[in-house]
């Protein structure tokens, strides 16, 4: 892109016996290009490698086939695809043009600010603060840089979480008919009531933290949304199927959200969050399933660590699987027996499968 010259096009050429079309001293170079490869991996655990479908592919608008324009990706999947543990697990490549270093890397920070990928984890919001970082905005580099400065590079993000949960409530309000579309109160069945006061309890799960949050949810006269005691006037819109707009008393609120089931994957700032809807009706039944331990990725199982019968501690690990030549240890989530083991050392496993069965001690 520095160039403006397809370097592909005169390999080809060069190959088919014709000389370089130009000379060294007529190259000119003009601007400042960045590139940052996106994987499919999991920075917070040492970037393990991750694997699964891409339920949700958006990338930033780009040029396509061009040395032209200031946003380029180069890929090769697309929403659908799998990424699968036999092959790189790279997505995409990002590369952005500039008029300079400091243009480049505020170009390279909006592109992937509108990164948003659900279905496996990437490095995106590790690359966001990479190229936010000042060491790498003024070219300190060398192989150091992330243990040096891993305390910024891997802390709490600093976009709001009460925004991104407000986010997700609409979206949950709009699915369960919370939006009346026309003047109709059976527009918005689930939430009219004749006396024209209604509360409800929206109670997530945080899944990056396990943390618990508790969202109460009133329309009587006005829309109003609280959280830790704090409440707020509430009011929504949409666009499309993910893109949402809020507002929280005077602020607006905007970013987009997309749903897999109970989990809703919201992509605001930069920044991505997902919150499991507890719906509590819905897994009211869901105790015979307790105990229950799953292959966090395609792999093989190398080692059993345990036998049926065997008492574990909580943290105790249990089995071993290997998946594109890195290892993963089982461990046990409770305190209990080993009820039952499902596979056997040298076995292939898929994504999701249940691996053994652990008979959780009950308290008390």
């Amino acid at each position: 892109m520095v160039t403006g010259l397809d370097l592909v096009e005169w390999q080809l050429r060069v190959a088919a016996g014709e000389p370089l079309p130009l000379k060294q001293d007529e190259l000119k170079v003009h601007g400042h290009a960045i590139e940052a490869r996106i994987y499919a991996e999991n920075p917070s655990r040492g970037f393990l490698p991750s694997t699964g479908t891409l339920k949700h592919l958006r990338m930033p608008h780009a040029v396509e086939f061009s040395i032209d324009g200031d946003v380029r990706v180069d890929s090769g999947v697309r929403q659908g695809d799998s990424i699968t543990p036999f092959y790189d697990p790279m997505i995409a490549k990002l590369i952005v043009h500039g008029r300079d270093r400091r243009d480049a890397l505020a170009r390279m920070a909006r592109a992937l600010a509108e990164c948003e990928i659900v279905g496996l984890s990437t490095n995106v919001e590790f690359l966001q603060r990479i190229v936010k970082s000042e060491p790498f905005s003024s070219g300190d580099l060398d192989t150091g840089l992330i243990e040096r400065h891993h305390d910024a590079l891997f802390g709490p993000s600093g976009v709001s979480r009460k925004s991104a949960l407000a986010l997700a409530c609409a979206a949950l309000l709009t699915r369960e008919g919370g939006e009346a579309h026309g003047h109709s109160p059976w527009d918005a069945l689930s939430h009219w009531r004749m006396s024209g006061g209604y509360s409800q309890d929206l109670n997530w799960r945080a899944l990056d933290t396990d943390e618990t949050l508790k969202v109460v949810f009133t329309k009587n006269g006005e829309k109003r949304l609280t959280l830790n005691d704090e409440s707020a006037r509430f009011g929504w819109s949409h666009s499309g199927a993910t893109s949402f707009a809020v507002q929280l008393d005077d602020a607006l609120i905007k970013g987009h959200v997309f749903t897999d089931g109970d989990v809703f994957h919201v992509f605001h700032e930069g920044a991505a969050f997902q919150f499991e809807w507890q719906n509590l009706m819905a897994h009211a039944g869901d105790a015979e399933h307790e105990g229950r331990l799953t292959a966090p990725m395609p792999g093989k199982v190398i080692a059993v660590l345990v036998e049926t019968g065997a008492s574990v501690e909580k943290g105790a690990p249990l089995m071993v699987m290997e998946a594109m030549k890195m290892e993963h240890t089982i461990v046990a989530p409770a305190t209990g027996k080993i009820g039952e083991i499902l596979f056997e050392v040298g076995d292939q496993v898929a994504d999701g499968s249940q691996l053994l069965v652990l008979e959780v001690e009950q308290a008390g």
